[in-house]
């Protein structure tokens, strides 16, 4: 790989880096705190709108259409948008949970995703192929016919191969981790290039997995992790026929080179892109910090280390692992600690510049109670600040935590723990695999109209208001939050110890209690919100300047 390829390509994703927001964590069952399988996601854009799509049946011969637009929040919630193909349909479909990526079905099959870099030559699109297939509507597929994530796997490649796969996240490739109660697989996906046919015979993607070890973690910050594959090891790796093929028809890897063939490093070069790094850092820093030595990204007091060259090095994307075994086991608390990250303490976070610090009234400095780790961009401009990206995002739409026990029936070992716009203030609601419905007010969002019954609303209310004063304003929020979502954990063996009662003596009834438990929750958040803006707009008012 050339310099100068490395160097347009960290330009071109340094230009993309907003464009890619999604952070996967991943935690094995034996890596666990409670021994149950964790997979995450935090995603941006305007779709935040979660319902329930039930199981249906369908007669032989029937085809279910492929769309372009599930993501579209535009369009009217039941409306998926342009139908681009079909693929045969099946007799029975599960019911499971639709968003604009969709996460977790009735049988615990859950999936989270991130869109990934690829190499320009792999882009394709609608217009230059004959490519269907978005990340997204697989996702659907997979969630309405599979219950287990290794044949999920298997199938989502599939579809990639057969019907060509479709970027729907700028010109991105695409990471999945699929998982069920005992096992996870990371599922990576690259485009083929302009000119691609169906009726050509050749694979419409290049695609390959593997398993990640039950006692490991692993995070997939918007990059490729998959590095070297060994095919015939079909228990812990699955591949497209042209995984390595493609490479050695573009003269990407030489084959009698001597050196082994490495997925990362063909597909994804691995130039100096610290909106990776820096979250591959945090990651291993937080949850296996004695692995190896990894660079010194602490602030350590010093207002100006994070402009100080000798600290600006990004270290190859190359040195983390693809897992690792966490040297303390990992909750779900763990990994919504993890997504609510603004890299506080570190070179990497927005408010330890010495552009925040302003005189006190004798005379020292000290934070200004303006710094803001999502500052905008007028702002940035302003202060003439380096953009830095965090974990969490102001500019988010929803994410997810996905619990998934194996000693519990399906319809109450499954928990969907769900956040919408910005992680950094709003509350996790448990919704659970057996639930029926969605309350109203996480299913109802439109981004052209204000609506005082969205919970994604007034979430994003509170979260532009904290602008006022953002270091207090905070504070205000964590004050309410906190104490009611660590309630939820504390409460949570007593809500699935009588979830599981009903559940021997009447599973429908289980399904309805846990469903009134979640909905009553998701309208409590709508009401703390709508409470929270009124009480900040009068605390924060300028008539007390």
């Amino acid at each position: 790989m050339s310099k100068n390829f490395c160097f347009i390509l960290t330009i071109f994703v340094l230009l993309q880096s907003d464009l890619f927001p999604c952070t996967i964590i991943a935690v094995g069952k034996n890596a666990s705190a409670d021994g149950s399988v964790i997979i995450s996601h935090t995603d941006t854009g305007k779709d935040s709108r979660i319902f329930v799509v039930p199981s249906q049946t369908f007669k032989p011969g029937t085809k279910a259409p492929v769309y372009r637009g599930i993501q579209d929040a535009q369009n009217s919630l039941y409306d998926d948008g342009e139908i681009l193909g079909y693929i045969p349909q099946v007799e029975i479909t599960y019911k499971y949970f639709q968003s604009a990526y969709s996460h977790i079905n009735e049988y615990q099959l859950g999936i989270g995703e991130s869109t990934t870099t690829q190499r320009a030559e792999l882009t394709c699109t609608r217009k230059t192929s004959d490519a269907i297939m978005t990340i997204e509507q697989a996702q659907i597929f997979a969630l309405q016919r599979f219950k287990k994530a290794k044949p999920a796997t298997r199938f989502i490649g599939h579809l990639m191969t057969e019907y060509g796969f479709l970027p729907s996240s700028g010109d991105g490739s695409e990471a999945l981790v699929i998982a069920d109660t005992e096992e996870i697989w990371v599922f990576e996906c690259f485009g083929v290039g302009e000119g691609w046919k169906k009726d050509s015979g050749k694979s419409g993607a290049i695609w390959a997995a593997q398993k990640l070890p039950a006692d490991k973690a692993t995070m997939i910050p918007n990059w490729s992790i998959i590095k070297e594959i060994d095919a015939g090891d079909t228990t812990n790796f699955m591949v497209s026929e042209n995984y390595i093929q493609e490479a050695i028809d573009r003269g990407w890897y030489d084959p009698h080179s001597g050196k082994a063939f490495n997925w990362q490093e063909t597909y994804a070069p691995t130039c100096a892109v610290e909106y990776a790094t820096s979250r591959f850092w945090l990651f291993h820093q937080t949850f296996a910090p004695n692995f190896k030595k990894w660079p010194d990204r602490f602030m350590n007091d010093d207002p100006y280390k994070g402009i100080q060259p000798y600290y600006q090095v990004v270290e190859p994307l190359s040195i983390y692992p693809f897992a690792v075994k966490p040297e303390e086991k990992i909750s779900v608390p763990d990994v919504i600690k993890f997504q609510r990250s603004t890299f506080e303490g570190t070179i990497y976070d927005m408010t330890a510049g010495p552009e925040w610090l302003v005189f006190d009234s004798v005379g020292v400095y000290k934070k200004s109670p303006l710094a803001t780790p999502f500052p905008g961009s007028d702002l940035r401009t302003l202060l003439k600040m380096t953009y830095r990206r965090p974990v969490a995002r102001h500019r988010g739409h929803y994410g997810m935590v996905l619990q998934l026990r194996n000693w519990l029936p399906d319809p109450i070992g499954g928990v969907y723990w769900v956040y919408l716009d910005n992680p950094y203030f709003s509350p996790y609601v448990p919704i659970y695999a057996g639930n029926l419905s969605v309350d109203e007010s996480y299913k109802n969002y439109n981004p052209e109209k204000y609506d005082e019954n969205s919970a994604r609303w007034a979430i994003d209310f509170v979260d532009n208001l904290a602008n006022l004063k953002f270091q207090k304003i905070r504070e205000d929020v964590w004050a309410v939050r906190n104490p009611w979502e660590e309630k939820l954990f504390e409460d949570q063996e007593k809500i699935e110890k009588e979830a599981l009662r009903l559940f021997h003596k009447n599973p429908k009834k289980a399904q309805e209690y846990l469903t009134k438990y979640s909905n009553e929750k998701m309208q409590e958040v709508t009401k703390m919100f709508l409470e929270l803006r009124n009480d900040i707009i009068v605390k924060y008012t300028n008539n007390h300047e």
